[in-house]
């Protein structure tokens, strides 16, 4: 089995095929799988494979949903990020998990060879296809976080992750917000949080390859009290989160939340 999947020439909600808008969606911590061959190295780690620490859940949901709603290319691995973290830097001290950081070097060697390489070099081929198609990508990495890390709350059930130092991100993330306050004016919409937007990530290294003007990289992060209520909350949430998506890109909100 392949370490990622894709998904290319979608259609939208609608029907209409076509990509209105030069929008790229990967997952990178959509699973908590570990191929057959490294499962020696788990014994005892399954409660924390199905932790947040394992994968993010909800992600892969809310990244085939807006692949859907948008006809984008969608580049999901659902490899758990214990073995290999896809959104880390090859050196990063949490690029590996506990069992594989232990392992030996040419254990490492292989992962990195594996599943880190194919689904990075993925993600260049589709992001830079968008730019020589449009002069301009929209990358959304779908991502989600614990309501509580370390004994914390986290005060956020939607996070818009970006550099500051990027004006159209800022621009994007701002439109957005403001459209999701206009949508759903009880959620709490933060910007640059729980993270930094401008930490080490996929997103982060297509910024130092591309240009301000041909790259506008956003980490969307859904706190996952709401995918573990499921049911109605969760599907309305995702269609909240596509309808100010689609009110932020044509830049305004009225008449699209109902």
């Amino acid at each position: 089995m392949l370490a990622w999947t894709v998904a290319l020439d979608g259609r939208d909600v609608d029907g209409e095929s076509g990509n209105r808008w030069p929008i790229v969606i990967t997952c990178e911590h959509g699973g908590n799988r570990i191929p057959v061959l490294y499962r020696g190295l788990f014994h005892g780690h399954q409660r924390q494979l199905e932790s947040h620490r394992g994968y993010d859940p909800g992600a892969l949901v809310m990244g085939r949903a807006l692949a859907a709603a948008f006809a984008a290319p969608l580049l999901v691995s659902t490899v758990s990020r214990l073995l290999v973290d896809l959104n880390r830097s090859v050196g990063h001290p949490r690029l590996h998990g506990e069992a594989i950081r232990k392992a030996p070097a040419e254990v490492r060697r292989r992962i990195l060879k594996r599943y880190y390489q194919p689904y990075r070099a993925q993600a260049e081929r589709l992001v830079r296809r968008a730019v020589a198609d449009d002069g301009l990508v929209i990358h959304l990495s779908s991502h989600s976080f614990t309501p509580k890390l370390d004994g914390k709350v986290r005060n956020a059930d939607i996070g818009l992750l970006y550099d500051p130092a990027r004006q159209r991100e800022g621009e994007l993330c701002e439109r957005w917000k403001a459209s999701l306050r206009t949508c759903a004016p009880d959620l709490t919409v933060r910007r640059n949080y729980p993270y930094a937007g401008k930490g080490d990530g996929l997103t982060t290294w297509f910024r130092r390859h591309l240009p301000p003007d041909a790259y506008v990289g956003i980490e969307l992060e859904i706190n996952q009290k709401h995918v573990f209520t499921a049911g109605r909350q969760w599907t309305a949430m995702r269609k909240v989160i596509i309808e100010s998506l689609r009110g932020a890109l044509a830049n305004r909100s009225a008449g699209l939340c109902r």
